[in-house]
């Protein structure tokens, strides 16, 4: 499938000039870039959120497509039923709630959850069906490194299952690194590399890559070139 090239556009202002995008299925794209570079833009508008300056589809073909957004939204019901909403089987959900830690959450309120467990909830929700085209934007950003861990690997074997593409946006390269074969490096608001994982995260060719990888990646090979 292809993301189609759009613009997208608030206030006046051209938030992302994004020139379109070809996935293979079974393959993690990791979207990475600093903040305001237009990764969750992207998301929001490959998923159907929000539409493109267009005013068009922009995947090329219809997809399955799951969206876990950044800010995920419990509703007023148990995690347990949350979780059930977009349907499949309840030992799915039961499957997905102790792989992700939140059995012992299963008959709670979740508005009462914290940010972590509303996370863990949200993800294994999406997880419920299979899909296409998985959309996460930063779906681990507010878990603990133990749910993190729970987290990829979980997807690890969703993706294996299903053979579907994951869009994953993340801040965080080292997770990039371990799950993705594809990276997209957005820079104020143009994919400025895509490519293999390894080579856009690792030996980079555009200046800008190498000065986030070096500022954000730490102990990163493009850091000591």
């Amino acid at each position: 499938m292809n993301i189609l090239p759009f613009t997208k556009t608030y206030g006046g202002r051209t938030v992302l000039r994004f020139p379109g995008a070809a996935l293979e299925p079974g393959r993690v794209y990791a979207v990475i870039g600093a903040n305001g570079s237009g990764k969750s833009t992207l998301a929001r508008v490959a998923a159907g959120a929000v539409p493109a300056d267009q005013n068009s589809r922009i995947l090329d073909r219809p997809v399955k497509l799951g969206y876990m957004p950044q800010r995920s939204h419990p509703f007023r019901m148990s995690t347990r039923a949350n979780i059930l909403l977009p349907g499949g089987e309840p030992e799915r959900a039961d499957m997905l709630m102790e792989a992700l830690g939140l059995t012992a959450l299963a008959r709670r309120r979740a508005r009462g959850l914290s940010g972590g467990e509303t996370a863990r909830m949200a993800l294994a929700r999406v997880l419920m069906r299979p899909w296409e085209l998985l959309i996460l934007d930063e779906p681990t950003a507010s878990m603990d490194m133990e749910s993190a861990m729970l987290a990829e690997h979980l997807l690890t074997q969703y993706r294996e299952e299903t053979n579907c593409a994951i869009l994953l946006i993340t801040h965080d390269l080292p997770q990039a690194r371990r799950l993705a074969e594809a990276a997209l490096f957005l820079h104020s608001g143009q994919l400025w590399e895509f490519g293999p994982a390894e080579a856009v995260l690792h030996r980079p060719k555009k200046a800008e890559t190498r000065r986030f990888l070096t500022f954000y990646g730490g102990e990163n090979s493009a850091a000591r070139e």
